[in-house]
């Protein structure tokens, strides 16, 4: 019998391949297409992000969202490019 603090210790030397990078990041909401359940992020440093409702902090409500609000977010890798997740209000 395996006692669990040796399988403990076994997953802690397993690496993980499948980690996230991600940037905090701060912007401007672009544009929300409410009716498709996504928007636009404009960044501080001016690049524009994608972000889906799913994204949203639970601290927001996304149909509440709209233009010119001012966000926190972090920014990890989608299947098409960079995009903005956690979304929060600044």
């Amino acid at each position: 019998m395996v006692s669990t603090r040796a399988l403990e210790q076994d997953r802690a030397l397993i690496p993980c391949s499948r980690a996230k990078e991600t940037t905090v990041s701060t912007g401007t909401i672009k544009k929300v297409l409410s009716e498709r359940g996504f928007g636009f992020i404009e960044a501080a440093d001016g690049k524009e992000y994608f972000f889906h409702r799913s994204g949203i902090d639970a601290s927001v409500t996304f149909d509440s969202l709209m233009g010119g609000e001012k966000v926190i977010f972090e920014i990890e890798p989608g299947p098409k490019g960079p995009r903005a997740q956690r979304v929060r209000l600044a």
